[in-house]
């Protein structure tokens, strides 16, 4: 069985995943030992023995404490108490905000009853009940969701404005953000970079995606250049400043840029550039960019999903249906018997 380290904090028990406001409501009463207990090993489990991120972890242990705090709510005070009646009501509080509860989006809504559900696998495999009480229950159905991304001339403005300006933090940004658009790298997997990581010789990056999954991925001519400007140029004189960490990308204080650091250069180089609505442009929009502007190409859905270092090619997928619209678009407003 899976052993949780003493002296952890209690779990965090709210009505939404966002920070508290300025009225945010009174702490909840403690939970059962029983049901915090087993949250807590299920939590390990996936920790430890399952190696999921930090930031999965994190939203696993929002969903259940809301839902060990739903439980707690209608007497039950261990998980062999809990019927597959109070895992079906609990989904339905959570779809549509009654009882009281926090109304969720329909993906938030799904990743709350995967954890859920894993959590009483997790109880059954563990011994701590008989039965599974949500092995019927299914999360609802989400439409499907298009990734949103930007045009190529949108993209180089956007990168343009991130190496504009003087002194060693426009190298350093520029080189991030093309390196995020080369590689369709995840925010956290650029910035978690080690330059042992990088061979700008052969033109490629090693990236840790969730769970660890190692994937080495080719390094786009453009990219290669603006990572050998920032590590020459630019790199050295943010170092100066801290205490030898290996990471590629550094703050002005020379330790690790951080996710949200890199967050805002993207954010302000897409306001530099002018872009409508720069407020809605993320590190994951370059990430749906590359993979669509790569699908535009020409390229194999397959190769696509070793790129981006999806575990299903079913996730990828979803890019084709962006490139099928674009078709759609183009024919309809190109072919002179498309509309009658």
């Amino acid at each position: 069985m899976t052993r949780v380290a003493a002296g952890e904090p209690a779990l965090a028990v709210g009505p939404s995943d966002g920070p508290p406001g300025p009225e945010a409501t009174p702490p909840a009463p403690p939970l059962p030992a029983a049901l915090e207990r087993a949250v807590r090993e299920y939590l390990a489990h996936l920790t430890v023995e399952r190696g999921l991120s930090p930031n999965t972890v994190a939203a696993y242990r929002r969903d259940l404490a809301r839902y060990a705090a739903y439980l707690a709510a209608r007497g039950r005070t261990e998980p062999a108490e809990v019927s597959a009646a109070d895992v079906a009501e609990y989904v339905t509080t959570v779809r549509t905000g009654s009882d009281g509860a926090a109304l969720l989006s329909p993906s938030s809504t799904a990743r709350s009853v995967a954890a859920v559900r894993g959590w009483h696998r997790f109880c059954a495999l563990e011994g701590h009940t008989g039965t599974d009480p949500s092995a019927e229950v299914r999360p609802p159905a989400q439409g499907k969701r298009l990734p949103k991304a930007i045009s190529t001339d949108e993209v180089e403005a956007i990168l343009e404005a991130a190496g504009a300006g003087e002194g060693p933090a426009p190298l350093r940004d520029r080189a991030l953000l093309e390196l995020v658009y080369s590689t369709g790298a995840r925010i956290s997997e650029a910035v978690s970079l080690d330059v042992d990581d990088l061979d700008l010789e052969t033109g490629a990056v090693r990236l840790f995606g969730k769970g660890g999954k190692e994937r080495v991925v080719p390094v786009g001519s453009y990219a290669v250049r603006a990572l050998d400007a920032y590590l020459v140029r630019s790199r050295p004189a943010l170092a100066a400043t801290g205490r030898g960490t290996p990471a590629v990308f550094l703050n002005t204080r020379g330790a690790r840029l951080s996710r949200q650091s890199a967050w805002a250069v993207l954010r302000t180089a897409a306001e530099r550039a002018g872009l409508e609505h720069p407020e809605r442009i993320s590190p994951h929009t370059l990430r749906h960019s590359f993979a669509t502007h790569l699908l535009a190409g020409g390229a194999d859905v397959r190769v696509v999903q070793e790129l981006l270092g999806h575990a299903s090619v079913t996730t990828t997928q979803i890019y084709t249906l962006v490139t099928r619209d674009t078709l759609r678009e183009v024919y309809a407003s190109a072919h002179p018997r498309a509309l009658g």
